[in-house]
Protein backbone atom coordinates (compact mmCIF):
# COMPACT_ATOMS: atom_id res chain seq x y z
CA UNK A 1 0.00 0.00 0.00
CA UNK A 2 0.87 3.78 -0.44
CA UNK A 3 0.62 5.39 2.74
CA UNK A 4 0.64 9.17 3.49
CA UNK A 5 1.56 9.95 6.84
CA UNK A 6 0.92 13.72 7.88
CA UNK A 7 3.31 14.84 10.84
CA UNK A 8 5.56 12.00 10.18
CA UNK A 9 8.72 13.69 12.04
CA UNK A 10 6.55 13.94 15.60
CA UNK A 11 6.50 11.32 18.10
CA UNK A 12 3.50 9.49 16.71
CA UNK A 13 4.31 10.01 13.34
CA UNK A 14 8.10 8.89 13.62
CA UNK A 15 6.90 5.54 15.57
CA UNK A 16 4.45 4.88 12.87
CA UNK A 17 6.21 5.53 9.96
CA UNK A 18 8.91 3.34 10.88
CA UNK A 19 7.09 0.23 11.66
CA UNK A 20 4.65 0.24 8.47
CA UNK A 21 7.37 0.80 5.86
CA UNK A 22 8.80 -2.49 6.61
CA UNK A 23 5.85 -3.66 4.42
CA UNK A 24 4.15 -0.23 2.45
CA UNK A 25 5.42 2.62 0.87
CA UNK A 26 5.58 5.79 3.15
CA UNK A 27 5.21 9.21 2.31
CA UNK A 28 6.38 11.03 4.87
CA UNK A 29 4.99 14.56 5.05
CA UNK A 30 5.53 17.88 7.47
CA UNK A 31 5.36 21.22 8.21
CA UNK A 32 9.24 21.30 8.20
CA UNK A 33 10.37 18.10 7.07
CA UNK A 34 9.60 14.78 5.16
CA UNK A 35 9.24 13.84 1.25
CA UNK A 36 6.78 16.52 0.95
CA UNK A 37 5.87 19.49 3.24
CA UNK A 38 2.53 20.63 3.96
CA UNK A 39 1.09 22.93 6.07
CA UNK A 40 -2.17 21.45 7.14
CA UNK A 41 -3.72 25.21 7.93
CA UNK A 42 -3.67 26.09 4.21
CA UNK A 43 -5.69 24.18 1.46
CA UNK A 44 -3.48 25.29 -1.40
CA UNK A 45 -0.66 23.64 0.65
CA UNK A 46 -3.02 19.77 1.50
CA UNK A 47 -3.60 20.41 -2.30
CA UNK A 48 0.37 20.46 -3.30
CA UNK A 49 0.84 18.01 -1.11
CA UNK A 50 -1.72 15.75 -2.85
CA UNK A 51 -0.69 16.21 -6.69
CA UNK A 52 2.97 15.22 -5.35
CA UNK A 53 2.02 12.16 -3.84
CA UNK A 54 -0.22 11.28 -6.99
CA UNK A 55 -2.91 8.38 -6.12
CA UNK A 56 -2.62 6.74 -3.05
CA UNK A 57 -4.03 3.78 -0.75
CA UNK A 58 -4.01 5.68 3.26
CA UNK A 59 -3.71 8.84 4.99
CA UNK A 60 -2.35 8.79 8.56
CA UNK A 61 -2.57 12.17 10.37
CA UNK A 62 -0.80 12.58 13.70
CA UNK A 63 -0.89 16.37 13.17
CA UNK A 64 -3.05 18.65 15.09
CA UNK A 65 -1.63 22.07 16.17
CA UNK A 66 -4.06 23.54 19.60
CA UNK A 67 -3.23 26.03 22.01
CA UNK A 68 -2.10 24.59 25.29
CA UNK A 69 -2.44 26.99 27.97
CA UNK A 70 -4.59 28.47 30.90
CA UNK A 71 -8.18 29.60 30.43
CA UNK A 72 -7.61 33.40 31.75
CA UNK A 73 -4.98 34.17 28.46
CA UNK A 74 -7.59 32.11 26.45
CA UNK A 75 -8.71 34.71 23.61
CA UNK A 76 -10.56 34.16 20.10
CA UNK A 77 -6.66 34.12 17.97
CA UNK A 78 -5.25 31.29 20.48
CA UNK A 79 -8.58 29.27 20.16
CA UNK A 80 -8.15 29.74 16.38
CA UNK A 81 -4.90 27.45 16.92
CA UNK A 82 -6.78 24.01 17.12
CA UNK A 83 -9.94 24.91 15.18
CA UNK A 84 -7.52 25.62 12.01
CA UNK A 85 -4.94 23.33 12.93
CA UNK A 86 -6.44 20.02 14.89
CA UNK A 87 -10.03 20.57 13.23
CA UNK A 88 -9.60 22.07 9.76
CA UNK A 89 -6.61 20.82 9.22
CA UNK A 90 -7.49 17.51 9.35
CA UNK A 91 -11.26 18.41 7.06
CA UNK A 92 -9.28 19.51 4.70
CA UNK A 93 -6.95 16.68 4.82
CA UNK A 94 -10.34 14.37 3.97
CA UNK A 95 -12.52 16.75 1.68
CA UNK A 96 -9.49 17.45 -0.62
CA UNK A 97 -7.88 13.99 -0.09
CA UNK A 98 -11.28 12.14 -1.55
CA UNK A 99 -10.02 13.39 -5.08
CA UNK A 100 -6.69 11.82 -5.16
CA UNK A 101 -7.29 8.62 -3.05
CA UNK A 102 -7.93 5.10 -4.22
CA UNK A 103 -11.19 3.39 -4.31
CA UNK A 104 -11.94 1.31 -1.13
CA UNK A 105 -8.69 3.62 0.53
CA UNK A 106 -8.85 4.91 3.99
CA UNK A 107 -8.10 8.22 6.48
CA UNK A 108 -7.23 8.00 9.90
CA UNK A 109 -7.20 11.10 11.72
CA UNK A 110 -6.16 12.19 15.46
CA UNK A 111 -8.43 12.85 18.07
CA UNK A 112 -7.81 12.47 21.91
CA UNK A 113 -9.05 11.59 25.12
CA UNK A 114 -9.53 15.37 26.17
CA UNK A 115 -13.01 15.20 23.45
CA UNK A 116 -14.40 13.19 26.74
CA UNK A 117 -12.17 13.55 29.73
CA UNK A 118 -10.37 17.57 29.66
CA UNK A 119 -8.18 18.44 32.06
CA UNK A 120 -6.60 22.36 32.93
CA UNK A 121 -4.98 24.24 29.96
CA UNK A 122 -6.67 21.95 27.17
CA UNK A 123 -9.21 23.22 26.42
CA UNK A 124 -8.74 24.29 23.14
CA UNK A 125 -7.30 20.79 22.25
CA UNK A 126 -10.90 19.35 24.16
CA UNK A 127 -13.12 21.41 21.65
CA UNK A 128 -11.03 20.33 18.53
CA UNK A 129 -11.35 16.62 19.37
CA UNK A 130 -15.10 16.86 19.59
CA UNK A 131 -15.08 18.63 16.56
CA UNK A 132 -12.60 16.06 14.50
CA UNK A 133 -15.33 12.76 16.15
CA UNK A 134 -18.25 14.10 14.39
CA UNK A 135 -16.93 15.01 11.52
CA UNK A 136 -15.56 11.17 11.61
CA UNK A 137 -19.03 10.22 12.10
CA UNK A 138 -20.74 12.40 9.93
CA UNK A 139 -18.32 11.72 6.94
CA UNK A 140 -18.40 8.40 7.10
CA UNK A 141 -21.81 7.57 5.43
CA UNK A 142 -21.39 9.90 2.66
CA UNK A 143 -17.82 9.28 1.62
CA UNK A 144 -18.33 7.01 -1.96
CA UNK A 145 -16.28 4.07 -3.56
CA UNK A 146 -15.72 2.38 -0.58
CA UNK A 147 -13.55 4.87 0.96
CA UNK A 148 -13.21 4.56 5.16
CA UNK A 149 -12.47 7.17 8.01
CA UNK A 150 -11.70 6.46 11.22
CA UNK A 151 -10.45 8.19 14.56
CA UNK A 152 -7.49 7.71 16.94
CA UNK A 153 -8.33 8.78 20.32
CA UNK A 154 -5.06 8.15 22.34
CA UNK A 155 -4.52 9.80 26.09
CA UNK A 156 -0.86 10.86 27.21
CA UNK A 157 1.95 8.76 25.02
CA UNK A 158 4.40 7.21 26.78
CA UNK A 159 7.17 8.94 24.73
CA UNK A 160 5.80 12.58 25.77
CA UNK A 161 6.97 12.60 29.25
CA UNK A 162 6.74 16.36 29.09
CA UNK A 163 3.27 16.22 29.19
CA UNK A 164 2.91 13.75 32.35
CA UNK A 165 2.36 16.75 34.89
CA UNK A 166 -0.53 17.92 33.19
CA UNK A 167 -2.33 14.68 33.00
CA UNK A 168 -2.55 13.09 36.92
CA UNK A 169 -3.38 10.44 37.73
CA UNK A 170 -3.20 9.28 33.54
CA UNK A 171 -1.54 5.65 32.83
CA UNK A 172 0.30 6.53 29.68
CA UNK A 173 -0.24 5.15 26.58
CA UNK A 174 2.53 2.55 24.67
CA UNK A 175 3.77 3.18 21.22
CA UNK A 176 2.75 -0.20 20.80
CA UNK A 177 -1.39 0.18 21.97
CA UNK A 178 -1.04 3.09 19.74
CA UNK A 179 0.73 1.86 16.72
CA UNK A 180 -2.22 -1.47 16.77
CA UNK A 181 -4.95 1.30 16.74
CA UNK A 182 -3.68 3.10 13.96
CA UNK A 183 -2.81 -0.22 11.98
CA UNK A 184 -6.89 -1.44 12.84
CA UNK A 185 -7.79 2.66 11.48
CA UNK A 186 -6.09 1.98 8.11
CA UNK A 187 -6.26 -1.87 7.45
CA UNK A 188 -9.13 -2.84 9.38
CA UNK A 189 -12.89 -2.68 7.80
CA UNK A 190 -14.58 -0.06 10.23
CA UNK A 191 -15.71 3.08 9.15
CA UNK A 192 -16.94 6.00 11.42
CA UNK A 193 -14.85 4.89 14.55
CA UNK A 194 -13.20 6.45 17.26
CA UNK A 195 -10.78 4.15 18.12
CA UNK A 196 -9.78 4.44 21.89
CA UNK A 197 -6.56 3.83 23.20
CA UNK A 198 -5.95 3.48 27.06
Amino acid sequence: MKIIIVGASGTMGKHLAGSLEKDHEIIRTGSKSGDIRVDITSPDSIENMYRQAGDFDALVCTAGPTYVGPWKNMTHKEFRKGIEGKLFGQINLVLIGQHYIQPKGSFTLITGALADDPVLNFSNASAANGGVEGFVRAAAIELGGGIRINAVSPGVIEDSPQYFPLFPGEIPVSMKHLEYAFRKGVFGAGTGQVIRVS
